[in-house]
């Protein structure tokens, strides 16, 4: 089987992980996710950066695990990706080993203070083409705070649109779980909507409102806002519950569902206590296999979004 090429800046930690990586689309019979001109390992870049906010209002259904794994797996294939951590539990800078003790600079500043974007963003350790905004427990008090902002629907737009110190291919927002002015500002300042949705009883539940949000947003203050993609998150292959979920999921939102379902996996949750993405923490995992196959298809995506 082939081997998934290799970028000279790459560091030892990522051409380790991407050596151990066996893709499916090398196995002889195609696959339901094979895409034409992945023979060769490329991953097409976007026209113009992707800002993508994962959102979901309930927790516990894989929107950071989401966030940081699509995020470490598209830099690995030559993406420049920023992860913003919009969660006040600032897990996904737990998961990208980006330092968010509270007097650390962060998106609260940011949003609140104006403080430039350029000043709070760090690379991820041994992560050439990956970056990070993280987020301190000083952002929980931003919903309260923004109430009485000018534009306060916006503060993330505006210092997205100000941050030009590099070319970014793709920006992922971490959502809280919740519905606030910190989503909002997200949903304001993204052009895709990402959910991941676990494939458990009450997967749809509460989406609904999420979706009107979304459309109120549209309608409202960000016309170019789309929902794109779906994952479905947890499955268990060994129960009927699952599959019916994702069938239920699939009759609903169409291709708008990734083909590559998230499995449960103990990996998965291990990853970020050691200041690491599944990509690199265990990289022949059932985990960080979906998730390469899953930001393949949305790198795939790029020319129909």
């Amino acid at each position: 089987m082939t081997q998934t090429p290799l970028n000279p800046g790459d560091s030892p930690l990522v051409r380790e992980a991407l050596n151990s990586v066996v893709s499916r689309e090398t196995s002889a019979t195609p696959t339901a996710t094979q895409t034409p001109g992945d023979g060769d390992g490329s991953w097409p870049r976007p026209s113009k950066c992707r800002v993508i906010a994962v959102a979901n209002q309930k927790g516990g259904v894989g929107k950071t695990t989401t966030s940081v794994n699509i995020a470490a797996a598209l830099s690995m294939h030559g993406q420049r990706v920023l992860v913003v951590d919009l969660d006040p539990q600032g897990n996904a800078s737990t998961a990208l080993a980006t330092d968010h003790r509270g007097d650390v600079p962060d998106v609260y500043q940011v949003l609140v203070d104006d403080l430039p974007m350029a000043d709070i963003v760090k690379q991820v350790p041994e992560m050439p083409n990956l970056y990070c905004a993280p987020a301190t427990i000083d952002l929980a008090g931003a919903e309260i705070e923004l109430v009485s902002l000018v534009a306060r629907e916006a503060r993330l737009r505006r210092a997205l649109g100000a941050y030009e110190s590099m070319e970014l291919d793709y920006i992922i927002i971490d959502c809280p779980p919740s519905l606030g002015l910190l989503t909002v500002n997200a949903l304001v300042a993204a052009d895709e909507v990402m959910i991941p949705i676990q494939c458990e009883y009450y997967a749809l539940e509460g989406l609904g409102q999420l979706l009107r949000n979304v459309d109120l947003i549209k309608a409202h203050l960000n016309p170019t806002l789309k929902l794109t993609t779906i994952v479905l998150t947890m499955y268990d292959g060994r129960t009927r519950l699952a599959s019916q979920v994702a069938d239920e999921v699939r009759s609903h939102f169409g291709d708008t569902v990734l083909n590559t379902v998230i499995p449960r996996s103990v990996r998965l949750s291990e990853a970020p206590s050691y200041g690491q993405s599944v990509m690199t923490y265990d990289p022949g995992s059932s985990g960080a296999m979906a998730y390469m196959d899953a930001a393949r298809e949305i790198a795939h995506r790029a020319a129909m979004v």
